[in-house]
């Protein structure tokens, strides 16, 4: 099998994106032939499940993989490939992007997180690690079940190489299921993923607790409003928070189970602490280590993102579920669109 493009991490995100790819090549929906797909995991029994039974039960076992998916542990041969989609976990991402041997391709950051410790925007960790490579973002409101499927799903391709880096990228990418949109805004690409992650734990919360569907669109709004702040502090622009990357991926996580982020939020507001809601899970919640490091930057900013304080210090144990919203209930009176409200 002769690859053209690869995904580093076989979770359920990287398995969908792989088994995405591996359809029709064709963005305006003619047949055509498969994509050969080659997929980097870690596990070398996944890997061999991948290549001999067509399944991931790991991590997406709804999933009957195309033929033309091949999996590898050789991070050697994704180094081949021009264009990598890596689909890691945040707080993985400089460690795995690490082994790259040295190179210039077109890495597609598909992670939403930001670094523990560092501070650092996935874009930030990549171009340190990899400084020869051409850097994008790949964002939007995304199951990985429902794309596995094939089911229709819209994404922001934020480019930081601009139109050239996406008039290679989208024919590499875009089938009749996926349609990417083109940006240019990195920061907004990634802080609206990063974001939304901690607000759909907040989400989780509020259905927890049985708030109620008033108190979560209350919620989705001032999150949203947290969310901007934040991002134009950080030179992001407010039109690419307004879609797809931004408030469709906000809309999308804060109102379903299938979000992990929702899910960790569900067992904090019925009273689980954030070690149990976490533990034994294949699967990772972004949000969780999110949450402290985006709290502290916002902090350092001068940023006003008291929701997002507020699940900091549930998955700190610093206060319950009720507590903690009935100090957000308490804050004092303020017009809406008030820097500070």
């Amino acid at each position: 099998m002769n690859a053209r493009i690869g995904v580093i991490g076989a979770g359920a995100w990287g398995t969908a994106l792989a088994q995405a790819l591996a359809g029709a090549s064709d963005s305006d929906g003619n047949a055509g032939a498969p994509g050969d797909v080659l997929l980097w995991a870690r596990e070398p029994e996944l890997v061999e499940a991948i290549n001999t039974q067509r399944r991931n039960d790991l991590y997406l076992p709804s999933a009957a993989l195309a033929p033309a998916i091949r999996a590898t542990s050789d991070m050697a041969e994704m180094a081949e490939l021009p264009v990598l989609l890596v689909v890691v976990p945040a707080q993985f991402l400089a460690s795995v992007i690490a082994a790259l041997p040295g190179g210039t391709r077109d890495l597609v950051l598909c992670a939403k997180g930001i670094e523990a410790g560092s501070g650092r925007l996935m874009a930030q960790v990549a171009a340190q690690v990899c400084p020869a490579d051409r850097l994008a973002v790949l964002s939007g409101p995304t199951f990985a079940h429902e794309v596995a499927a094939g089911l229709p799903t819209a994404v922001t391709l934020a480019c930081g190489g601009g139109r050239a880096q996406w008039d290679r990228l989208a024919p590499a990418i875009a089938r009749p299921a996926l349609r990417p949109y083109y940006s240019d805004d990195v920061i907004g690409a990634e802080i609206g993923g990063a974001v939304k992650n901690v607000l759909a734990i907040a989400c989780g919360v509020v259905e927890g607790l049985n708030l109620g569907q008033n108190a979560r669109a209350a919620l989705i709004a001032r999150g949203y409003a947290e969310m901007l702040r934040f991002g134009l502090a950080r030179g992001a622009r407010a039109e690419t928070l307004s879609g797809l990357c931004g408030l469709g991926d906000l809309v999308l996580t804060c109102s379903s189970t299938s979000s992990r982020n929702f899910s960790l939020g569900l067992a904090l507001g019925k009273g689980l602490t954030a070690a149990d809601a976490l533990s034994g899970k294949n699967s990772v919640a972004e949000g969780a280590a999110t949450a402290p490091v985006l709290a502290q930057l916002a902090a350092q900013a001068g940023v006003q993102m008291p929701i997002v304080e507020a699940v900091r210090r549930l998955l700190a144990g610093e206060a319950p579920a009720s507590e903690v919203v009935s100090a957000l209930l308490a804050r004092p009176l303020r017009a809406e669109q008030e820097p500070s409200a």
